[in-house]
């Protein structure tokens, strides 16, 4: 049976208990015999008050999907044996005691694809960091931490006053494992002082590909991160040449990652993402007469949406790319050293690929993919790139909700260039009907996009746009999938060149007769709540905003963020050698120009963008500027809402907030609407 991608029949609203009955598919494998296809499903739990994550599976060919596993423990990173016959997963399973190996920590697990079998692989006291099933599936390889005092002349006064905490001199230096599955002994294979970040078995076991920093803080992987190869007889490791991703690279903060054995271990892949520039792969070749480093050429400079992966027993390369509004699985052939072939279409644009996965032996392929009609589904994939066979839709039940179109939109920014964006509309919506509220959904990022694929949000795609609400999401200038140029173009004119794409798109849609220009609002999370906060400080025709972990300074973002490469790629220099471009890149120094009631959202915990920066916000807005605010702190939260609880309370503030100071509900109407 092809996918199913008609427009269902709806007459029922989306309500915000109909989000939390949604399935989110995070990942598939199938099995090396192609017999089998699993896939990790979350659900929402309210007892638990957040998504809970277990394994499903099917037959490849159309079978009756089965749950596997019901646990608390968000059981992940699926890896099936060689022989098809165990199904091996990570899983943080039992309480926070001592008992092994139900101790919460984190350990390598299998079951059989029948639901039997259910045993931990390691049980390990403080569980493993990452893991590896080896090509034979003979062996596992784990990662674990070594915590270390660094010898730097202060390491006897840190030892004496351990009930405090340092930025540095402590490090969890990496050891890494190996286990033998047939005798279940383990052996030590590395213990040097670095962090192993990433690190991946040759198909024969005798070399490791490993990527390193010197210690365990994400600022480390930004141009520190080097990756070499592990000989594990010699107990030598060979660094590549870093040139092509360091001093020829037009930013040195790169994170290298994903390193990846072909299947005669002659090539090693590898991606090295940057802040503001396109994510590149690049290939080394280990050959007598050619060897080297190159880097692969993106197809029609396509953005790389997801981790590269070989072929089987093949020079061919897989990835979802990111292009316009859609997001493809391609191939590309690496015909020799230096040489690439042709690149292909393995699912078309017209799905959205989330993740992938290819069996050794039969050479099936399955995908998750969803569409404007459709939420993401598990899927086989066919010869033909325009149409797959659907294994297992968890959220078949949207087809009763009166679901939004989604459709792609284009506009011209005012010098001229075509900026794209998602459209949704309420089901039924015609231009005779007259304009609708409008919402501008601003995406992360910025080296983000937001695609045309049907999906419910709590940042307001699918909840507003079924209320009634069009909703624009701009892919503004610095988004993926529109060609390098477009990427960087933002680099140096951050709160600039993309608020004016943004603004753009907002006057044609009003021009077109689908926005009223006297309600609108916008909001976005991250970079979203960051150009929230711009746009405000720039324009009054918004009614209404939701800034949700937004910068409101530059200068202090680089300070306090765990990832300061960022700002320093977009400001093109440092605080003290780039202070007017942080400036002007920061709407605190606007922020007299604000008028627009404003709610704003946080994570107490945020590492990410911290909540200084959004109590800056409220502080200048509620107690300088006498602005109508409300500063909503979600407890043990990070840079993204994970909570039940904490969603709900974003949906439910965002729609009340909005339906107040833009449609003009009053304050006790929207209580007894809630």
């Amino acid at each position: 049976m092809a996918c199913c991608m008609q427009v269902p029949a709806t007459n029922t609203g989306v309500t915000v208990d109909d989000y939390f009955s949604l399935s989110y598919l995070s990942s598939c494998e199938i099995s090396p015999d192609g017999k089998w296809t699993a896939w990790t499903e979350g659900r929402w739990d309210a007892e638990l008050d957040r998504r809970n994550t277990d394994i499903w599976i099917s037959t490849t060919e159309q079978g009756e999907p089965t749950r596997l596993t019901f646990d608390e423990a968000n059981d992940s990173s699926l890896q099936w044996g060689i022989d098809s016959e165990w199904l091996y997963f990570s899983s943080r399973r039992g309480s926070k005691g001592d008992e092994l190996p139900r101790n919460g920590k984190l350990q390598v697990w299998r079951i059989r694809p029948g639901g039997t079998g259910l045993m931990a692989v390691t049980r390990l006291p403080d569980g493993v960091s990452d893991w590896k099933l080896s090509c034979d599936g003979a062996s596992i390889y784990y990662k674990l931490e070594d915590e270390t005092q660094l010898d730097d002349g202060w390491k006897g006064l840190r030892s004496s006053h351990d009930k405090v905490e340092y930025a540095h001199g402590e490090v969890d230096y990496s050891e890494l494992w190996k286990l033998d599955l047939r005798t279940w002994r383990h052996e030590l294979l590395w213990d040097e002082d670095v962090v192993i970040q990433y690190f991946t078995p040759s198909p024969s076991g005798k070399s490791i590909a490993i990527i390193t920093t010197p210690d365990q803080r994400l600022i480390t992987n930004e141009g520190w991160s080097v990756i070499g190869v592990f000989d594990v007889a010699s107990k030598e490791t060979t660094l590549l040449d870093d040139s092509l991703w360091r001093a020829e690279a037009p930013s040195p903060y790169g994170w290298v990652e994903a390193p990846e054995w072909s299947t005669d271990e002659r090539r090693l892949l590898f991606t090295v993402d940057y802040d503001g520039y396109q994510r590149e792969m690049f290939v080394a070749t280990f050959e007598v007469e050619n060897s080297g480093i190159q880097k692969v050429i993106r197809h029609n400079e396509v953005t790389i949406g997801s981790d590269p992966q070989w072929m089987p027993n093949s020079h061919s390369i897989l990835y979802i790319a990111e292009e316009g509004t859609g997001r493809p699985l391609l191939c590309v052939d690496t015909v020799g050293f230096g040489l690439q072939g042709d690149t292909t279409q393995i699912v078309s644009n017209n799905f959205m690929c989330w993740d992938f996965s290819i069996s050794s032996n039969a050479l099936q392929m399955v995908a998750l993919v969803s569409s404007p009609v459709t939420t993401t589904s598990v899927v086989k994939v066919t010869d033909s790139p325009g149409d797959v066979v659907v294994i297992s839709n968890p959220n078949k039940h949207v087809s009763d909700w009166n679901i939004p179109s989604v459709d792609t939109v284009s506009w011209l920014a005012s010098d001229g260039t075509t900026v794209e964006g998602v459209l949704e509309l309420p089901k039924g919506y015609s231009k005779t009907d007259g304009p609708l509220p409008m919402y501008v959904d601003l995406h992360g990022g910025p080296t983000s996009a937001r695609q045309a694929e049907l999906q419910f949000s709590m940042y307001g795609r699918g909840l507003l746009s079924t209320q009634g609400w069009a909703v624009l999401s701009p892919n503004y200038r610095g988004s993926t999938g529109y060609g390098d140029k477009f990427l960087t173009d933002l680099i140096g004119r951050e709160n600039d060149i993309e608020v004016q794409d943004i603004l753009a798109g907002v006057d044609a849609m009003i021009e077109r007769g689908i926005a009223d220009k006297d309600k609108l609002a916008v909001g976005g999370w991250s970079n979203g709540g960051y150009l929230t906060n711009c746009i405000i400080a720039t324009t009054d025709i918004f009614k209404a905003a939701s800034s949700g972990a937004g910068v409101f300074d530059q200068t202090m973002q680089w300070a306090i963020e765990d990832t300061p490469g960022h700002v320093v790629n977009y400001a093109q220099g440092l605080p003290w050698t780039a202070a007017d471009e942080l400036q002007d890149m920061s709407p605190i120094y606007e922020a007299d120009n604000i008028t627009t009631p404003t709610i704003i959202h946080v994570g107490a915990g945020d590492a990410r963008v911290p909540a200084e920066q959004s109590l800056a916000l409220y502080r200048s807005l509620h107690d300088y500027l006498d602005v109508p605010t409300q500063l909503i702190t979600y407890p043990g939260t990070g840079h993204g809402l994970s909570k039940m609880t904490h969603r709900r309370a974003k949906i439910e503030w965002d729609k009340a907030w909005f339906e107040y100071w833009v449609l003009g509900t009053t304050m006790e109407e929207e209580s007894d609407s809630q």
